[in-house]
């Protein structure tokens, strides 16, 4: 019997027989904690541990993306116990200035197709895009797998999706990643490994592909994967010219399920509070006024995302009464824009442009809501009291960009 692509990748990782439902223990190739989670790693691993060397030394890693740099004295505590864990283990820090940890282990060529990366991020998942399987843990697990360089995992079911037609011209990949997660819903791919297949996705870029793995999460999925184009390929190869090939499933390879979704002519889509997965389109939302708008997180915070605002922004003024706030999701992204002067472009239009980190989804981000406020957001996640007191509507930059100057809901083409 034919392998999927997560079969492949796990039976890379251990001599164990990989099939779906059984439970193997796989070596790791990357582990990392972050600034939320990572200080109860440290707890844990020394009382578990004492002072003993973690296994993976060169392996291992600490990313400072949650609330960064430190707005309150826990989180200011918190980043230092990590730090000097840190030091006394040899571990690099990827500390405040650095950006979303994922996105950051993927510019710095730590992690990249066909390895097997965990850390306290419910995103990390998002590796799929590069075609690497991560997968967030709990501190607990991260602390053993700090020590050991192990985890063990039960071998999902993977289910193949394939993708048929193309967009409208004027449709972003957050567009596309909302009209699949709303046809997919939370239940076709709960707790499964997807495949994607089809021109739609296959032809996404690096950023799109991040978009689209990135909201497996809310599909209630384990990881997703797309076949890898010659353009990814050669991107990912500037970040680490030694990087492996994806594995690709085998023909006869087994599914659980094979699903068909038809994008053909699709426009832009909106994402409606209370999930993720109640989308409609744009114009079905048109007449719902905001007072925030906000571009970032790890679904949408890449150079190409804040580069498609910008462009829009061009001459225009935000107007009074809306905040709109943008987070790149690494320093390297932040330092491209402002050498080539968008920032200023941004900061002219009435921008409020942070510094690099996750933005958004917890306290202590830019990019909440207060009791009654209505937000537009390329988050991920819209469900009650994730971004704040108000409600969250999930779009593209360019939506979001459109709605900030709009004061509504709404798309670039209502701009005069």
């Amino acid at each position: 019997m034919g392998k999927t692509i997560i079969e492949k990748i796990i039976s890379s990782h251990t001599d164990e027989e990989v099939k779906p439902g059984n439970i193997v223990w796989i070596e790791l190739d990357v582990i990392s904690a972050r600034d939320f989670g990572g200080p109860n790693v440290v707890k844990n691993y020394e009382r578990e541990y004492g002072d003993v060397p973690v296994a993976k030394v060169n392996n291992t890693f600490f990313t400072f993306d949650l609330v960064a740099p430190a707005k309150n004295i826990k989180y200011a505590i918190n980043q230092e116990i990590c730090r000097n864990f840190a030091k006394k283990q040899g571990i690099k820090v990827y500390d405040i200035d650095a950006g979303i940890g994922t996105h950051v282990l993927i510019e710095e060529g730590k992690v990249g197709p066909g390895d097997i990366a965990v850390g306290t991020d419910s995103h990390y998942n998002i590796l799929g895009a590069i075609g690497a399987f991560g997968q967030g843990m709990g501190d607990i697990d991260i602390a053993y797998a700090f020590r050991t360089g192990k985890t063990w995992f039960e071998i999902p079911e993977t289910i193949k999706v394939n993708i048929k037609g193309l967009p409208a011209k004027n449709t972003s990949p957050k567009d596309l990643t909302l009209y699949i997660l709303k046809k997919l819903g939370t239940k076709e791919a709960l707790g499964k490994a997807i495949e994607f297949y089809g021109e739609a996705v296959e032809r996404l870029s690096l950023h799109g592909r991040i978009t689209l793995c990135s909201m497996v999460t809310e599909m209630a999925g384990i990881v997703a994967f797309i076949p890898m184009s010659e353009s990814v390929k050669k991107e990912l190869k500037t970040f680490n010219p030694d990087m492996k090939e994806q594995p690709k499933a085998d023909s006869d390879a087994k599914y659980s399920k094979i699903l068909e979704i038809v994008v053909e002519g699709i426009g832009p889509q909106v994402a409606s509070p209370p999930h993720p997965h109640n989308v409609f389109d744009v114009a079905e939302l048109k007449n719902v006024g905001i007072e925030s708008a906000f571009i970032g997180s790890c679904t949408n915070g890449r150079y190409e995302d804040i580069v498609a605002a910008a462009k829009i922004l061009k001459g225009r003024k935000i107007p009074e009464g809306i905040r709109f706030s943008i987070v790149p999701a690494t320093r390297k992204i932040y330092g491209k824009l402002l050498k080539e002067g968008i920032l200023f472009d941004l900061f002219d239009a009435g921008v409020i442009v942070s510094n690099a980190s996750c933005g958004g989804c917890a306290e202590g981000h830019i990019g909440l809501t207060g009791e009654g406020e209505i937000q537009i957001t390329t988050g991920n996640r819209n469900f009650p009291g994730k971004q704040g007191k108000g409600e969250t509507y999930l779009a593209s930059p360019e939506i979001v960009t459109a709605s900030a100057l709009l004061g509504r809901i709404g798309s670039p083409e209502e701009l005069n």
